[in-house]
């Protein structure tokens, strides 16, 4: 007698970083979800989108109708996924204006971010990054995102152990396991809000 195994549906995870810097610790955070995605989660499809090609928002620049090329790929990125995964660092207790910028273009009708599952990840000093969350949060509300309640994660970058080695690459083995935490947490939500087929 032949067992039948359940396949675990896949999800598309679009993984956006709000800070722009190469060897920020938030575009860690990214790498490591990426890592994590392929060596040792399963039914996740992740995909770093890259918000530095986006133009400030200005809506003069639709023309015809049209989104500028760099606006128009992003937003097919987001529509293509299931889920967000953001690493937002904090700036001046907010996210960043990339990151808001990002937000906005994803906003424009038809909004691309509704009715998606979305977790939030940060590093940085202090609270880690936590303030930049309930701001995030609450953009959120307004765009039909729906995020994650638990496990949050906001690490202090620059509390030891070392969590970050110069290159802002992860290294702290209990923050992957609190990421990967994270990680079946959005997976799991973002199969509850699909569709039954």
């Amino acid at each position: 007698m032949e067992t039948v195994v359940a396949s675990q549906p896949m999800i598309k995870v679009a993984a956006i970083c709000g800070s722009l810097r190469k060897a920020s610790n938030n575009r860690g955070l990214i790498r490591t979800a990426l890592e994590l995605t392929k060596e040792s989660i399963n039914g996740i499809e992740m995909e770093y989108v890259d918000i530095s090609p986006l133009p400030i928002l200005n809506t003069d620049l639709l023309v015809d109708g049209k989104l500028p090329p760099a606006v128009e790929a992003f937003r097919q990125k987001i529509l293509q996924s299931d889920s967000i995964l953001f690493a937002s660092p904090e700036y001046n207790y907010s996210l960043t204006g990339p990151l808001k910028n990002a937000l906005d273009w994803g906003s424009l009708s038809p909004n691309v971010w509704a009715d998606k599952a979305a977790a939030i990840v940060s590093a940085g000093g202090g609270f880690g990054g936590a303030r930049s969350h309930y701001h995030l949060r609450q953009v959120g509300v307004f765009l039909d995102l729906h995020f994650i309640n638990k496990p949050e994660f906001y690490l202090n970058a620059f509390e030891p152990p070392a969590k970050f080695d110069s290159d802002g690459n992860l290294i702290d083995e209990a923050s992957k396991e609190k990421m990967k935490l994270v990680l079946v947490a959005l997976q799991a939500f973002t199969l509850r809000l699909q569709p039954k087929n």
